[in-house]
């Protein structure tokens, strides 16, 4: 049985809770405009010759209703932030990579200047390394950069949060290190990714006959060291590729990973983003522009150090003329390209009542049920209904965009202020140095080095360096933990406290592998609102390994971080509201129940 957690909120132990009355137009009208309506009233009713009414004397002191509200204001801010400094600063253990080489081979030194080797520029290194110990934006304006790209937001990892925890709060697990089996199997399934990224997603089943699909089970089944969903003990098609979270455990140096619920059911895409997202008179179609298989970077080794150095792409996108439903991997990379409306989507689908004869404008519950979430207070409520101010739908949106803001700032904190771990590019680079030039003091394990991905990716694009379907490759900061997944995390994590995630997904679809412009019938075992939302949140994260820019363990390790930056937002929000609720419920990515 799922453990179950409860998080207490507690606002002034001990006093009893403030009232908030209800309040009319009337009474909230300002004293100047009740003053200047008493006097317009005046002028007219002396013109008229009716003598005015007795008026009531208008008074500027607040009353005790207003004085009461502001002090509640005061106090619940003062234990919300009271509360969350009491929560320690978590550990941060590191690979030692950093430390471990003196040419920082096993850090993240992109948009920095490089030798011919890739190799970054010691002093170059010496000043973001700098910068990263003292936090100061003067020091952070003295990095040499190799190029004009720039870095990407690490002041903004800084900004304090007034909702929820700080970054320093929240613990990973180590990255793998650059020459462990664990890394080695993360380039193996990487690299089976990006050869295997025009196949449609609907050959990941277990009785499939695509012979790289199982070409690539079988191996991922042979490394000494991989960590990604089995069954019966083996990865099969039905599991390869799919999700696992990564939570940091005391106990186990590499963390406690768990296989989130409803990952591993029906088709690898979520419905959230096979369906049509109503946007009142408008809509969001789920069809995508895709890119062409053509769309293939970085495997020429001068692009690849250009790239490196922080030059502009000189190659872009080939895009397919006809959009069309996520259909392949290399199509869900390019959705998760350039920050997509997923969570947005989904919480349109969410809030609006099916039905209706146009599907476009339809969401998934039925039109009886306007409030969906069974612990949501307005279902119990006679006269009051939801509205934008708490639990209806902008009121979602907000908290949706407050937290991938907050889920970024502390994923990308511990991107420049921890790990700073080496990008999958970096790393393919140093396989192609080993293997084509000879370089034997880049320790790669065999796993990698001697796999069928790595054989085959070299008779495919003639070089060791890994194909990635983004011309710029990856973002200029380092691979772990990932940005997007914690995205993805936040954005379900708060949609699973507002919706009722229990539901079964009625008439579920994917798309027709041969026209990949219409949806079929999904026949398979239930799909339910909580797996499915679960399921968005990896699309989001691992669809960028499919891109060939992170790793399994930036991914897993985010979905944690993601999690916990919603589970204590929501904890400062529950402290807020004057309805009377018995808390956000929802299930979390290992499978226990959590109260807020």
């Amino acid at each position: 049985m799922a453990d179950h957690l409860t998080i207490s909120i507690e606002c002034n132990p001990g006093s009893s809770p403030l009232p908030i009355a209800a309040v009319t137009r009337r009474s909230m009208l300002g004293g100047a405009g009740i003053a200047v309506g008493a006097a317009v009233l005046a002028s007219t009713s002396s013109v008229s010759g009716i003598a005015p009414a007795a008026a009531q004397a208008v008074s500027t002191d607040s009353r005790p209703l207003d004085a009461a509200f502001k002090r509640r204001a005061f106090e619940v801010r003062g234990v919300c932030a009271s509360n969350n400094e009491k929560i320690p600063v978590a550990p941060h253990p590191t690979n030692g990579d950093e430390a471990r080489y003196t040419n920082k081979i096993g850090s993240d030194s992109r948009g920095l200047p490089h030798d011919k080797r890739g190799e970054v520029a010691p002093e170059a290194w010496q000043a973001l390394y700098t910068a990263c110990q003292s936090g100061d934006p003067a020091d952070f304006e003295k990095i040499p950069l190799g190029g004009t790209r720039k870095l990407v937001n690490p002041l903004g990892t800084l900004a304090v949060s007034l909702c929820g925890i700080n970054p320093t709060q929240i613990g990973i697990p180590p990255a793998p290190a650059l020459a462990s089996a664990e890394r080695a199997g993360e380039a193996v399934e990487v690299y089976w990714q990006s050869l295997l990224r025009d196949v449609p997603l609907t050959e990941l089943r277990d009785d499939t006959s695509n012979r790289d699909v199982l070409a690539a089970t079988e191996e991922i089944n042979k490394l000494a060291d991989f960590r990604g969903p089995k069954s019966g003990g083996r990865v099969t098609p039905g599991t390869l590729f799919r999700a696992n979270a990564l939570y940091f455990d005391a106990g186990d140096p590499k963390g406690r990973s768990v296989t989130p619920p409803g990952v591993l059911d029906g088709p690898l895409i979520s419905q959230f983003l096979l369906r049509d997202a109503p946007y009142a008179t408008q809509w969001i179609s789920a069809q995508i522009r895709t890119a062409s298989p053509a769309s293939e970077f970085l495997s020429d080794y001068d692009e690849w150090l250009a790239i490196q150095n922080g030059a502009a792409p000189k190659r872009q996108l080939q895009f397919d003329a006809t959009p069309r439903y996520i259909t392949t991997a290399r199509d869900l990379a390019e959705y998760i390209h350039a920050g997509p409306a997923l969570g947005w989507a989904a919480a349109l689908l969410l809030a609006t009542p099916g039905g209706g004869a146009d599907k476009r404008y339809s969401g998934i519950y039925p039109p009886a049920e306007p409030v969906s979430y069974p612990s949501n207070p307005y279902r119990k409520s006679k006269t009051q209904g939801p509205g934008g101010g708490s639990f209806g739908l902008p009121y979602v949106q907000a908290l949706l965009a407050t937290g991938i803001s907050n889920s970024v700032r502390a994923s990308y904190w511990q991107k420049y202020f921890v790990h700073r771990a080496v990008r999958p590019e970096a790393y393919g680079a140093l396989a192609h140095h080993r293997l084509a030039n000879g370089v034997s003091d880049y320790p790669l394990h065999d796993d990698f080095l001697k796999s069928e991905a790595l054989a085959r990716s070299k008779a495919k694009y003639g070089t060791y360096l890994l194909s990635q379907t983004y011309p710029e490759g990856a973002p200029f900061h380092s691979t772990y933990p990932g940005g997007a997944t914690s995205v993805g995390a936040v954005t379900a994590t708060i949609l699973k406290a507002f919706f009722d995630e229990s539901r079964v997904i009625a008439n579920p679809v994917q798309p027709d592998p041969a026209d990949p412009t219409r949806l079929v019938p999904y026949d398979g075992p239930p799909l339910t609102v909580g797996g499915e939302l679960n399921k968005l949140a990896v699309n989001f994260g691992f669809g960028r390994n499919w891109a060939g820019i992170h790793w399994r363990s930036d991914a897993s390790a985010s979905m944690a971080i993601g999690e916990e930056v919603a589970i204590c937002m929501l904890r400062d929000e529950r402290a807020t509201l004057r309805e009377p609720f018995d808390g956000f419920s929802f299930t979390r990515f290992d499978g226990s129940r959590v109260t807020i």
